[in-house]
């Protein structure tokens, strides 16, 4: 009887031990094309960059550079004001940030607490904000009441708040960080803002990472309240000047004729790809250092209730 139960054991285990290869492999197979998909944008980008822009607009280029050239490289780097715009975005980027986290992390926090007098009143009075705000106009008022137009403080301090963060950091809170630890820091008579510092914080290193991230990203790609809210153009972020060269090179290969526009024009096109690696590789040379932090930030801020 055994021999006969384990003649018929072995098949089924066999055959899922089949399947389940057949189902790794072919999940594999999706994962490595939609891998490929992400990928290949960001390669020809690169590739596209060192290539001469004829063969890039022939569609000549596929994996490797067609005509080596440093061309729009060398075109891009004339402009002085570049280095501006790091410096500026470099600022903006640390130093809002820094703001950033300071404001949402300790509003999450104070409505993750359980004894704050009128916590879901006050959520519901931030997450009202995601949805109906005042608009362009009323905003440029305020900031300009509040004598932060063309000032450095427009670009770090207005527009700090994030709703989004703190309902994530604040779910973070509540199920990570359990309340004995707030009753046995009482005992040793720890206050709110001691227990806030030394003990949550050191804590809750995936959720800071995973909304520092974000809130640099934010910071480095940001164009478009530099572009309403400042005129010195020692003031501008790396981003508005980038968008200024291609503008300027665009006007030019348009007002120009012969060859000297074919010239202008080539440029434009492939100054388009440098301008692309110049303003992204900074701030994707971060993510590898917070890579291990994120999906566990994300899971637990986001997804537990």
């Amino acid at each position: 009887m055994e021999n006969v139960e384990e003649v018929k054991v072995r098949p089924r285990t066999i055959n899922s031990r089949s399947s389940d290869r057949i189902l790794e492999i072919v999940m594999y197979g999706i994962a490595g094309v939609l891998l490929i998909l992400l990928i290949y944008p960001i390669y020809f980008i690169i590739i596209a960059s060192f290539s001469d822009p004829a063969a890039v607009a022939n569609g000549q280029v596929w994996l490797f550079p067609k005509g080596f050239t440093l061309a729009g490289y060398q075109e891009l780097l004339k402009h002085e004001n570049i280095w501006i715009g790091y410096r500026n975005t470099i600022l903006y980027t640390v130093i809002g940030t820094a703001i950033s986290l300071v404001v949402n992390l300790s509003a999450a926090y104070a409505l993750s607490r359980r004894d704050l007098f009128g916590r879901k009143t006050i959520s519901l009075f931030f997450i009202f904000t995601m949805f109906f705000n005042g608009g362009l106009i009323p905003t440029f008022l305020t900031i300009r009441d509040f004598h932060m137009y063309d000032t450095f403080l427009v670009m770090v301090l207005p527009f700090s708040v994030a709703v989004y963060n703190i309902i994530v950091a604040r779910t973070f809170f509540q199920n990570s960080i359990p309340d004995d630890l707030w009753e046995a820091a009482q005992l040793d008579g720890c206050g709110n803002l001691r227990y806030y510092v030394q003990i949550v914080l050191p804590l809750s290193k995936a959720i800071i990472s995973v909304i520092a991230l974000w809130t640099a990203v934010g910071h480095w790609n940001s164009y478009f309240n530099a572009l309403i809210y400042l005129k010195d153009a020692d003031l501008y972020p790396l981003q508005l000047i980038l968008r200024n060269i291609l503008i300027m090179n665009q006007m030019q290969s348009a007002m120009g004729t012969g060859e000297a526009a074919a010239v202008a024009l080539r440029l434009a096109n492939i100054m388009r790809y440098s301008v692309i690696i110049v303003a992204t590789v900074p701030i994707m040379c971060i993510y590898p250092f917070v890579q291990k932090y994120f999906n566990q930030g994300v899971m637990i801020g986001a997804v537990k209730q």
